[in-house]
């Protein structure tokens, strides 16, 4: 089978998106009864860290034990990435001693130089410009709940970042819209949704108007990692987009919240909505898991007929 990364949402078509689905249910429905399924005894999970995370770390690892694998964790300053290797050179050794790689960093140039050099498929655990694995667990919670997403409005408040973009990109696979509120100056990047239909999307100077009617409100941390020294003037900045209860109640009777997490209650989003009755983010962090490990299967294994 010829390799296949997992770098941006938009590599994968629709057909592959709703296997991967439909495995992630499998998958968990064999967690969630203690059945014991074990597809890849003896593969190696390699986990790149240059940018720390409780939730990939963990959801990754895991996922690769519960698969019957292994995993292992380097992070950039105890390897020789952190020391100046080529990661052209990196991408070399490291995948001809393992099976798949996970990378989590700062910009794209960097996993997409990885995975040009990798013998081995290479899955995004975050970038600067992308979080596919993120918003893969998201629709799939969102399916759980509410079935299929096809036709759906999202409302997208806060930050044009990493999360934003992949929505969009999401939006232009699985055929759904995405209503997008940023502050002024931290406005979409042409360059990082090149690709998606303009239909795909509406921009909103008021995240009241971007909420009114949508079927999942979904927000993320006004200061993404990386960014710490614009913290202040953030807080400033991103004051009128925090998601409330006023937000909610203009949305779909039917909408769900959700945040990707780490969330801070009274900035991007008051403890109203996040301990609310539609917020689905312990759901949504849980299912990081499980859609995971039905991309690794897939990866590594190609498609299986479910059971």
């Amino acid at each position: 089978m010829a390799i296949k990364h997992f770098l941006q949402f938009k590599d994968f078509t629709r057909e592959e998106f709703a296997y991967v689905f439909e495995r992630s249910r499998w998958i968990k429905n064999q967690f969630k009864s203690y059945e014991k399924y074990w597809p890849l005894v003896d593969r190696t999970l390699v986990m790149i860290f240059e940018k720390a995370s409780t939730r990939t770390r963990l959801s990754f690892e895991a996922g690769m034990h519960q698969l019957g694998g292994s995993a292992i964790y380097l992070n950039t300053r105890d390897s020789q990435l952190g020391r100046g290797e080529p990661v052209e050179d990196a991408a070399q050794v490291i995948s001809r001693m393992s099976d798949v790689v996970m990378i989590r960093t700062f910009e794209q140039e960097i996993i997409e130089r990885f995975a040009a050099n990798s013998r081995v498929p290479v899955i995004n655990g975050l970038t600067n410009e992308y979080h596919p694995c993120q918003i893969l667990a998201d629709i799939f919670t969102y399916t759980e709940h509410r079935g299929c997403i096809q036709g759906k409005t999202v409302a997208w408040v806060g930050d044009a970042n990493n999360m934003c973009n992949t929505w969009l990109q999401a939006a232009q696979v699985l055929d759904f819209k995405v209503h997008v509120s940023t502050p002024p100056g931290y406005e979409l990047q042409p360059e990082l949704i090149a690709g998606v239909d303009a239909q795909r999307f509406q921009i909103f100077a008021d995240p009241m108007d971007a909420c009114r009617g949508a079927d999942l409100v979904t927000t993320d941390v006004w200061t993404s990692m990386g960014f710490e020294a614009e913290n202040e003037a953030r807080i400033k900045a991103f004051a009128d987009w925090c998601v409330d209860g006023e937000m909610m109640r203009v949305a779909d009777p039917k909408a769900i919240f959700m945040h990707c997490l780490p969330a801070h209650r009274g900035e991007e989003v008051t403890g109203e909505v996040m301990d609310g009755p539609q917020s689905v983010v312990w759901d949504e962090a849980e299912n990081r898991l499980h859609v995971q490990k039905a991309l690794m299967e897939y990866l590594l294994l190609g498609r299986l007929e479910t059971k």
